[in-house]
């Protein structure tokens, strides 16, 4: 299916380019996250009149992006868990415990989608670097600290 990309979108393409995508990749993600519309006549027309407004709407979510991307910088996540002797964790850390970690500290504006961690769930004592993808353009790395409580 051919979509008008509404934003740039990594590994895919920029604003305003017609790109050729699997139907259900359009229809379940895309479209309903108002990141494409179908490519019809009437749409690239429409994109054309609306094409500095997104522009700018862009601009503006990446300049967001870059101002959380340098207040993230350096910073450190805590947490205590019940850990054994062995410093192994009774359950473990996931993207989501970093994302509601991240929300109580007051950066409300991330997703769980935007925590990557590179070799799943935390599942040990120690600090592990923990990557945000803020925007297709701004990524940036936090430290995670995991404590471990006597159980």
């Amino acid at each position: 299916m051919q979509v008008i990309l509404l934003e740039k979108i990594g590994k895919l393409g920029d604003l305003g380019e017609v790109v050729n995508v699997r139907n259900g990749f359009a229809r379940n993600y895309l479209i309903p996250q108002h990141k494409a519309k179908r490519a019809t006549p009437a749409a690239l027309k429409d994109f054309e009149a609306r094409r500095a407004e997104l522009e700018k709407a862009q601009e503006e979510r990446l300049a967001a992006a870059q101002k959380l991307a340098e207040q993230l910088k350096d910073y450190k996540l805590t947490f205590n868990q019940k850990a054994g002797v062995d410093g192994r964790l009774f359950g473990s850390v996931t993207n989501m415990d970093v994302t509601r970690g991240l929300h109580a500290a007051g950066f409300e504006a991330i997703e769980r989608s935007q925590v990557h961690m590179d070799d799943g769930a935390l599942k040990a004592v120690g600090e592990y670097p923990v990557k945000l993808h803020l925007h297709a353009d701004v990524n940036t790395e936090i430290l995670v600290i995991v404590q471990g409580e006597m159980a």
